[in-house]
């Protein structure tokens, strides 16, 4: 009867352990590649699948608007995100990279409007918890 009661107890908490597991985000998947890909997807086509994973708690997002710094705080920039959830920018949108080590990659993210272009460099770095967008500037040209 003990043997019994310890092998449900043991399949109950490796249960509940496989269920907690379940919800984490796999640190593997959060490299350079998916961080950048999943930021592209929320500005341009307003996909914000993985974009919650993918911003680091602290990120900060700067937008240079003339001769003025608008300063938005990661929680303002989800209700923007989400207040645009599914909406398609009509823009044509590439990147490259400007820098990018073992730690930290910056990279340059072109939206290509009629008329102006939107370049957004964004930081990304390794948290040790994947790789994360800690920094958004913004310009306008």
């Amino acid at each position: 009867m003990k043997t019994l009661k310890s092998i449900l107890l043991g399949i109950a908490l490796l249960a509940v352990g496989s269920a907690v597991k379940a919800n984490n985000t796999n640190n593997d998947e959060l490299t350079k590649t998916h961080a950048i890909n999943t930021y592209v997807d929320a500005m341009t086509r307003g996909k914000l699948q993985g974009l919650n994973d993918v911003l680091d708690k602290s990120v900060q997002f700067s937008m240079l608007r003339g001769k003025t710094v608008l300063s938005f705080s990661r929680k303002e920039m989800l209700d923007y995100f989400q207040s645009n959830k599914n909406t398609e920018q009509t823009c044509t949108t590439s990147t490259s990279i400007i820098e990018s080590d073992a730690n930290v990659a910056v990279v340059k993210v072109d939206m290509k409007y009629d008329g102006f272009v939107r370049s957004n460099y964004v930081t990304i770095a390794n948290t040790g918890n994947g790789w994360k967008i800690t920094n958004v500037y913004s310009v306008f040209v």
